[in-house]
């Protein structure tokens, strides 16, 4: 097992999930990257579970051993989720439980929080839908597209190569493959010894850092 291997699975993270911006559909799909990334130590989900569409969730939190974080919304037009969401974060990276967190949502609010934790030395791995705004991607070291995610996962095995029919159309803002092709080479030239060779892992890493959403599965190869 290469060190790298060893990190992540050594990895404590702090799994947060925002309800009001998340369907349940995707919660597996959710908890077995986490897996990929870390060991959850914390899973938490915030919401307002007083409202009826969130009732869906009630089998699913049980399933995931996921603890229900209850908000209510106090003001009309004004997100107190979020604030929770993001009060718990502080206080969870003040208590040096965990290496990273995973911050489950498809709003822009947390953009600031994911710029926070970085600051702080913590691993941020985002996750949310397509629809999600440029600007929280950009704050988080990696982010995970929950479309992509889900359609990956058939008869609960993850697959590395699906049919490209199955992947979810581009999100706006995501590099193409015809840029992608263009980048990688630049980063070879860039990363190569004196013989021209460049080693996978650090083009990976280097391209990671480049785009934070970068993910071979967005592609389907």
């Amino acid at each position: 097992m290469n060190n790298e291997t060893s990190i992540k699975r050594d990895r404590r993270m702090a799994v947060l999930i925002d309800a009001d911006n998340v369907s349940d559909k995707y919660i597996k799909s959710i908890i077995d990257e986490v897996s990929n990334h870390g060991t959850p130590t914390y899973k938490r989900i915030y919401g307002d579970w007083t409202k009826p569409q969130l009732a869906s969730w009630k089998t699913v939190l049980l399933n995931y051993s996921i603890t229900p974080i209850q908000q209510y919304s106090y003001t009309t037009g004004k997100n107190a989720t979020d604030a929770a969401l993001i009060i718990d974060a502080m206080d969870i990276l003040y208590s040096h439980n965990v290496d990273g967190f995973c911050i489950v949502s498809s709003d822009s609010d947390f953009t600031k929080l994911a710029a926070r934790l970085r600051e702080a030395g913590m691993y941020v791995l985002g996750m949310g839908e397509k629809k999600t705004p440029t600007p929280f991607i950009a704050a988080c070291e990696k982010f995970k597209y929950l479309e992509v995610l889900s359609a990956v996962t058939v008869d609960n095995v993850q697959s590395t190569q699906v049919p490209p029919n199955t992947i979810p159309d581009t999100k706006a803002g995501m590099v193409t493959k015809l840029e992608l092709i263009d980048v990688i080479r630049a980063i070879i030239n860039e990363i190569s010894d004196e013989d021209g060779w460049a080693f996978l892992g650090e083009l990976g890493s280097t391209l990671n850092k480049r785009y934070p959403d970068f993910d071979t599965r967005n592609y389907g190869f």
